[in-house]
């Protein structure tokens, strides 16, 4: 799985770096993957950070 995020979109609540800290982290003052590849055992909280943004900025490919 992979996962991006719109930037664009992004409004930098910091949500999905709550929900799944390995994956996301904030950069001047918007959300980053910090990953090429999303690990198998961090799939469920990119699924769960996804479904919680409030923009829908988070894409899983």
């Amino acid at each position: 799985m992979k996962v991006r995020i719109d930037e664009d979109l992004c409004v930098g609540c910091g949500l999905c770096v709550n929900t799944c800290d390995d994956i996301f982290e904030m950069k001047d003052d918007k959300a980053v993957v910090k990953v090429k590849v999303v690990p198998a055992a961090s799939e469920d909280c990119t699924k769960q950070s996804k479904d919680e943004c409030p923009v829908e900025a988070i894409i899983i490919e």
